[in-house]
């Protein structure tokens, strides 16, 4: 069976709190663990009303206080905007506290606009084409072969399971040549997803860390008892995509009937195909799109999202999606 992870963006909905949005992400994460997730995963953004998950260290602790067992971790950690000494240090932190447990995706886009990165960066000489160079060196941290000159404290010995995430064709060179796990964020730019995976699949090199290629795809579901119920639910996500892509984003809106329909054909276009990766409908319905995606792509694993603006629905929607891909073999 293709085993099936959950990505959390930890949204902040309208009338909503920040507080109210980690006790949710906890909430999730122990919900995720009883329906058999593999992992559940927060990314790291900055300067969003609607996203909670800037902390990105310190929400992941937040979930392993609330979970035993699914593996956790970041998809993915915005590498150029921090030194590497310093993840090393957050993500040893969080391999001492819940060993055998953690993950590191790491990324190379800033996860906000130039200004935020600015902010964030102080200035602009870290450039994210010195990602690779950047991955190289915190790996060094972990291993504590001296490559560097400091040993990470904590860091050193820390086994975080490090993988490559991307959008484009880079990321799946770098993870093929290093040898490391790959995750594609095909539920939001699906575009390169193919021609990533077969790059990756062709060029892979063993390393200590794997031995042979192990590729993850973004997944969008929107699951509920009737098709439209679901179709109103995808609502929330679809307005919060309009809203970013027009330049106008903030914290997820309920969600609207008809809402697709009323979009300009244009926006509705551009959402179509951004968000093409997604299944919308009842559990059958949800285990036919999933099986026709990993047909399709033969992903070892796939990290589903379900942006859903109230909390017990989107439990529903996540434990429906888990039942459809226990059923994956019958839905293929």
């Amino acid at each position: 069976m293709t085993r099936y992870s959950l990505l959390d963006l930890v949204p902040v909905i309208e009338g909503g709190s920040v507080a109210q949005s980690l006790a949710n992400a906890a909430d999730l994460a122990q919900h995720a663990e009883q329906l058999g997730f593999n992992r559940y995963w927060v990314a790291e953004h900055h300067g969003m009303t609607g996203i909670a998950s800037a902390a990105t260290a310190v929400v992941i602790a937040h979930v392993g206080q609330a979970t035993s067992r699914i593996r956790i971790g970041s998809g993915g950690i915005m590498l150029p905007n921090s030194a590497p000494l310093q993840i090393a240090e957050q993500f040893g932190t969080l391999d001492a506290l819940f060993p055998g447990r953690i993950d590191l995706g790491l990324g190379r886009a800033p996860g906000s606009d130039q200004r935020v990165a600015h902010a964030l960066r102080r200035n602009l000489s870290s450039d994210a084409n010195e990602f690779p160079r950047d991955v190289v060196e915190l790996q060094s941290y972990f291993a504590d072969d001296g490559r560097t000159g400091i040993t990470a404290t904590p860091g050193a010995g820390a086994k975080p399971e490090m993988w490559i995430l991307g959008s484009s064709l880079f990321g799946a060179q770098l993870a093929a040549m290093l040898g490391l796990p790959y995750a594609f964020a095909s539920h939001f730019a699906p575009d390169a997803l193919d021609q990533a995976l077969d790059i990756y699949r062709r060029d892979f090199r063993p390393s200590a860390a794997l031995a042979k290629p192990y590729a993850m795809a973004g997944f969008n579901v929107f699951a509920a008892d009737t098709h439209e119920e679901a179709e109103l639910l995808a609502s929330s996500q679809q307005q919060q995509f309009v809203a970013l892509r027009t330049g106008n984003p903030g914290r997820m809106k309920p969600p609207v009937p008809g809402y697709r329909a009323s979009l300009p054909p244009q926006h509705a276009a551009i959402l179509d195909h951004a968000l093409s990766a997604s299944a919308i409908g009842t559990r059958d319905e949800v285990a036919r799109g999933i099986a026709a995606f990993v047909a399709r792509t033969g992903v070892d694993e796939l990290m589903l999202t379900s942006a859903v603006y109230d909390h017990q629905a989107r439990r529903h929607s996540i434990a429906l999606a888990a039942a459809a891909m226990q059923e994956l073999p019958l839905a293929a």
